[in-house]
């Protein structure tokens, strides 16, 4: 089966960011008092009847697959012709497209496979609601730690998907394996390979940042990477400005970061698995490094809208993603890992694969930090209000990469 570039990170740079731009400066951020609950919002399901035909879904390229794409490529056709319900699909090029679709009270989306940097705006703005997991068949079997990443006040609002890990990978014929975030972020480490690195196109890259930060800076007193204070956020806006003019590429698809260390362009950079993966099953001379101050990562998940049509279908739809068999048909589509671990049990997926993703390992999981939108309400017990949020975030990245 043929895979496709792995894991997206949201579509064209300037229209991604021009798109979130324009909401910082409306000043519509996460949380914000401007975004009441929509009218109608549905309740959580506490039983399951028939279901009702129809499915309309929400997604980025790659997470919903027909055949269309390539038709050995298929887990939506067996869904309706066992459950009845119709899917239709609505794909979007960027996460901020996602978001204000789902915001639009004009639209009605029975479930959108969310990012992180999608999925808590939508749960603050009460644009979800909660799943009744007991409804999901198989959910217990997904990984404990994702399962509780959407975990709210305890409700869950989302059903994990696919995940995967930011690392750092390097040219081993060049690079000594780096030890730390400082070889990509330190202004004295990257000229050494000035022109040469590439960074993941993303505001939540402002997490890497970070945790250089917090072990370089410790005035800074940087916990939570993605829950900076807007003294933290300036000093990692500064990090990613100085970094700037040694960067040769802020890659879109993971295809550009593979590209750019197959012809030898770039030596060091953002990664994830796959690229890595991809790489070194083509004999070129690639490894990952875990920095010593810590993983980060992400994992998209599935979630049921506000103003949900068709519940049952939408049930059936969660239950369906969440079996082993479609788990290894996306994880082998998208190049990500699976969030159920039994997608690599028996002869579903290869044994290099699980392993190169580290499906399954417990305390390599436990070691990540994954990403959750920025909120002005600070992480811990304090849940202090004067943190940053996507939008400031999205300005921040804007203004320190772009040349």
């Amino acid at each position: 089966m043929r895979r496709r570039a792995g894991r997206r990170t949201g579509g064209g740079r300037l229209a991604a960011l021009a798109a979130a731009a324009a909401v910082a400066a409306a000043g519509l951020g996460a949380c914000s008092d401007e975004n009441p609950a929509p009218v109608g919002v549905a309740k959580v399901a506490s039983t399951l009847g028939p279901g009702e035909g129809g499915l309309n879904l929400l997604a980025l390229p790659g997470s919903v697959e027909s055949g269309t794409t390539d038709p050995r490529v298929d887990w939506v056709t067996p869904f309706q012709e066992r459950t009845g319900c119709k899917v239709g699909v609505k794909l979007v090029k960027t996460p901020q497209e996602m978001y204000d679709l789902m915001r639009d009270k004009g639209r009605r989306y029975d479930g959108v496979a969310a990012p992180p940097e999608v999925a808590g705006r939508l749960v603050a703005e009460n644009q979800v609601t909660a799943v009744n997991t007991s409804l999901v068949d198989g959910y217990k079997k997904l990984e404990p730690k994702l399962r509780g990443l959407l975990k709210q006040d305890g409700k869950y609002y989302g059903v994990p998907y696919v995940w995967g890990a930011n690392l750092l990978m390097y040219d081993t014929r060049t690079v000594q394996p780096p030890a730390s975030w400082s070889a990509l972020f330190d202004p004295e480490q990257a000229r050494r390979y000035s022109g040469k690195l590439i960074v993941r196109d993303s505001p939540l890259s402002i997490a890497e940042a970070a945790l250089y930060l917090k072990g370089h800076d410790r005035k800074l007193k940087i916990g939570d990477p993605y829950s900076l204070s807007p003294r933290q956020l300036a000093a990692a806006g500064r990090v990613l400005a100085r970094q700037r003019p040694h960067v040769l590429k802020y890659w879109e698809q993971p295809a550009d970061a593979i590209s750019a260390f197959a012809g030898g362009a770039a030596v060091l950079g953002e990664a994830g698995p796959y690229q890595v993966d991809v790489l070194d099953r083509a004999g070129k001379p690639v490894q990952a490094a875990e920095p010593s101050e810590g993983l980060t990562g992400w994992m998209d998940a599935w979630m049921i809208g506000a103003r949900v049509q068709h519940p049952n279908c939408m049930y059936q739809w969660l239950q369906w993603t969440a079996s082993p068999d479609v788990q290894q048909q996306v994880a082998e589509w998208t190049g990500v890992a699976p969030a159920n671990p039994q997608a690599c049990s028996g002869d579903r997926l290869r044994a290099g694969f699980c392993g190169a993703f580290h499906v399954g390992d417990r305390d390599y999981i436990d070691k990540i930090m994954f990403a959750h939108a920025p909120t002005r309400v600070c992480g811990g017990k304090s849940k202090k209000t004067d943190c940053t949020d996507y939008a400031e975030w999205t300005k921040t990245w804007i203004e320190s990469t772009q040349a």
